[in-house]
């Protein structure tokens, strides 16, 4: 399979695009703003088709900056050291993002043998996405980067059709939330390297807390899977009490919102003043429930792994089952041979099963993909208007997804019934003219399973 390059003409007509959709006297003050979001997305595809553009000059530069060459090296010739080097210096960049530039031009690029014979792409899904625009660099980079890392150990069968389904997913994820599906895709392509890494994991545990020349204590942690999941339960279980006073409070006390970091940093204060205060039994905090996700064939036969909400990497079954030695810390969700419960209108609040159904097929929050102890239940079609607390008719929404989706106009869409039903998020006219349904944010990543 060959890929498509960027070519200048490419590059031409996305330059136009800004320029057309940049148009008027040219200033961003006062934009509509239907034109402002049309200038973000071609000033978006403009970035990505550049970064490709450059991964495929960088490739042709590293070629020809063989160190078997010598002194007819190309970068050589032009007084570097190296490839890196002259990248670095003609794109002002470090030499570390030229690497990343060599890396993903190398592996989305056609090769040439020295016999003159031209072989396909290493990896030429992504390659395709990166040369039509619908993905950047980085993204290309990291899905290459998990793909190669799990080589030696999947089919390339399997691989192949795993890059596929990733490079089509990107177009539709930001990178932080790219990262969150690859390392779920690595653990379905690779199930038995979870533990390994677990293990990994815990041997750069570490804590330090120091004190800078103001004053402040400044705490770093880094803290496994399996031991950072209560820590994450608890913080984001007071975050989320915080965030529903100021919801409750709707601004009579004059107060602005606080930052996200600073509830957190007032929570872990709280926890240790509680802990010197007390006589260290329980304490109540409603949400704070870690909850582990596995499936039941998995449980009984030992094999595959657990997913914790609010933890992106997966766990290994060996720990699933320490955990759950725990005992009222740890909360099960099997997904084989559960009831979904439809209430109809008998109830109007979703039920604690139905939340964890909801987490199961959401993954967190439909809009932002904020972890399930920060969200709630929700009526698609409201209570108020005859709407029914089953499955099908509810959506996890943390706090500020639920107000800018029902006071702006956005509609919801379950396609499907159960924990295997898709959500779709509908704009409204004003947002985009068309209402092309836009997927739900999933945390939890099936795509390859």
């Amino acid at each position: 399979m060959g890929v498509m390059a960027s070519t200048p003409d490419t590059l031409m007509q996305a330059v136009q695009a800004v320029a057309d959709t940049w148009s008027g006297d040219g200033r961003l003050e006062g934009m509509p703003g239907p034109q402002l979001a049309a200038l973000g997305d071609a000033l978006g595809v403009l970035l990505r088709l550049t970064g490709a553009a450059v991964s495929q000059v960088a490739s042709e530069v590293d070629r020809q900056s063989r160190p078997e060459l010598g002194a007819d090296s190309f970068a050589k010739q032009q007084g570097h050291p190296n490839a890196r080097s002259f990248l670095a210096t003609t794109l002002g960049t470090s030499n570390g993002e030229a690497a990343k530039f060599v890396q993903v031009g190398v592996a989305t690029a056609p090769r040439l043998m020295i016999t003159g014979e031209e072989l396909p792409a290493l990896h030429p899904h992504v390659g395709e996405a990166l040369s039509n625009g619908t993905i950047g660099k980085d993204a290309a980079g990291a899905i290459i980067h998990m793909l190669d890392d799990v080589a030696p150990r999947v089919h390339p069968d399997e691989l192949d059709k795993a890059e596929q389904i990733l490079a089509d997913e990107a177009a539709r994820l930001s990178l932080d939330q790219l990262r969150g599906l690859l390392t779920r895709a690595e653990a379905h392509l690779d199930p038995d390297g979870v533990e390994p890494k677990e293990e990994e994991l815990r041997a750069q545990t570490s804590v330090s807390v120091r004190q800078d020349r103001t004053g402040m204590i400044v705490i770093t942690a880094k803290v496994d899977p399996e031991r950072g999941a209560p820590i994450v339960s608890v913080l984001e279980a007071m975050v989320a009490q915080e965030l529903s006073a100021q919801r409750d409070d709707k601004g009579r006390s004059g107060l602005p919102p606080r930052p996200i970091q600073q509830m957190q940093a007032d929570a872990l204060v709280a926890v240790f003043e509680h802990y010197i205060g007390c006589d260290h039994k329980d304490m109540p905090l409603p949400g704070a429930t870690v909850v582990i996700r596995v499936e039941a064939k998995d449980l009984q036969n030992g094999t595959g792994f657990g997913l914790i909400d609010g933890i992106d990497q997966p766990v290994c079954i060996q720990t699933v089952r320490r955990m759950a030695g725990g005992g009222s810390l740890v909360g099960w969700i099997m997904s084989e041979g559960r009831e979904v419960l439809d209430w109809g209108r008998q109830k109007r609040l979703f039920t604690p099963p139905q939340k964890m159904l909801l987490a199961e097929r959401d993954g967190g929050c439909a809009g932002c993909g904020a972890p399930p102890g920060r969200c709630k239940a929700h009526h698609i079609r409201w209570w108020s208007r005859g709407g029914r607390t089953d499955i099908d008719n509810g959506v996890l929404l943390c706090s500020s997804c639920h107000h800018r989706i029902h006071d702006n106009g956005w509609d919801i869409r379950v396609e499907g019934t159960g924990i295997g039903a898709r959500v779709w998020l509908i704009p409204p006219a004003a947002v985009d003219p068309s209402r092309t349904p836009r997927p739900a944010i999933r945390r939890r990543f099936d795509v390859v399973a």
